[in-house]
């Protein structure tokens, strides 16, 4: 028997405003409203707001929370002030990925300091399992699984910032990158981050369940004449693939070291001790065995996830692991891993569904906004 799809707290207006839902990590989500691309489009123009409500949030409290995630993830966390937010891994003990997460230090207008993890929404349970036996190691320390009770609503795009700080308190504008507040809007708390998935700038709101309804259509409104548009899964992930962001089950999965993924950044591996760290310092000496780069396929057929990477010989060195068309390239790109003896090489050739096309080699990400 099929489990019943779960329903973000914004699930009426999707299906009000015409969304097409798909099944996604457990949820029904909405993966375009009008066109992927003019969603796209909008992010890169103006803004768009996504439903991100699916993901997970859980809520460290006690003495010692910032050690029992010094202990987890690959980041530093006992140094991370109130209002800081940093991108770090959950890794098991052979280095491989479990997760990828965002974990901020909070403090409520009462005075008392949380850490909130947002983590992948397929790996919400798998996560809480992988924390629960080193709880007691901490016992001061409780863990509270807050997703059902919040939505997460994502404002990205290079008019968010400006147009939405008269609906805060607090203005957003007064956010660094990567550091969050709590503030209210019309009286209502409201965690906003300034964090993102697009390469747009913009913030994250996670709010109470029943005020996502409300706040939503308020940020809609505020933007209205600007071009803010809702928009769903579908160009959410063309725009973190033209950002060159990683996905879970795509660029990283329990068989993948974040150091393979070229996310060396996020893993503080001197001076501390955490699950995974050994591994990790090996093949940070050694080098890593295989590769992520990008790819310019030649052509408009777009390379996707599987798709084989061949060398100049017709011999496989790799595999795509995201790929699809750019709309604001106007061009198929793609990320795949590589053999790492081959990742510095400059031409390539991608089997797409038993067409062999030639591709190039390209930095990441392959998007970068302009400065404004």
């Amino acid at each position: 028997m099929t489990a019943e799809l779960a329903k973000t707290p914004l699930d009426t207006w999707h299906r009000q405003a015409g969304a097409k839902l798909v099944p996604f990590a457990g949820y029904e989500m909405p993966i375009q409203y009008s066109s992927i691309v003019s969603e796209h489009q909008a992010c890169r123009r103006s803004a768009a707001l996504f439903d991100v409500s699916h993901m997970g949030r859980l809520r460290f409290d006690g003495d010692g929370s910032e050690l029992l995630l010094d202990h987890l993830l690959t980041r530093r966390v006992s140094d991370l002030p109130i209002g800081g937010v940093r991108y770090a891994l959950v890794c098991n003990a052979e280095g491989g990925t479990l997760d990828d997460v965002l974990v901020s230090h909070l403090q409520t207008p009462s005075q008392q300091r949380y850490h909130l993890m947002v983590v992948n929404a397929a790996n919400r349970e798998k996560i809480l399992k992988w924390i629960t036996p080193h709880l007691s190691d901490f016992p001061q320390v409780t863990v509270s699984d807050r997703t059902e009770l919040t939505a997460m609503i994502a404002v990205q795009g290079p008019r968010a910032m400006e147009v939405c700080k008269r609906l805060f308190r607090f203005d957003p504008t007064r956010l660094k990158y990567y550091r969050a507040t709590i503030t209210d809007q019309f009286s209502k708390p409201v965690i906003i981050s300034r964090t993102g998935y697009t390469g747009e700038d913009g913030f994250e709101l996670i709010v109470r369940a029943e005020e996502a309804t409300r706040i939503w259509e308020n940020v809609l409104l505020a933007g209205r004449d600007e071009g803010f548009l809702a928009a769903g899964l579908g160009a959410r992930d063309t725009l973190r693939l033209e950002a060159g962001m990683p996905l879970y089950g795509h660029e990283l999965d329990e068989s993948t070291d974040p150091i393979s993924a070229g996310l060396t950044f996020a893993c503080d591996l001197q001076g501390r001790s955490f699950i995974g760290d050994e591994a990790l310092r090996e093949i940070a000496v050694q080098g890593p065995p295989r590769k992520r780069i990008g790819l310019l396929p030649d052509g408009k057929r777009p390379a996707r996830e599987g798709c084989l990477v061949l060398d100049e010989a017709g011999t496989p060195i790799g595999v795509v692991s995201s790929g699809g068309p750019s709309p604001t390239l106007g061009r198929p790109i793609a990320m795949a891993y590589l053999k790492s003896d081959h990742a510095g090489e400059t031409n390539y050739r991608i089997d797409i569904r038993g067409k062999v096309v030639a591709a190039s080699a390209t930095p990441l990400p392959f998007y970068k906004r302009p400065k404004r």
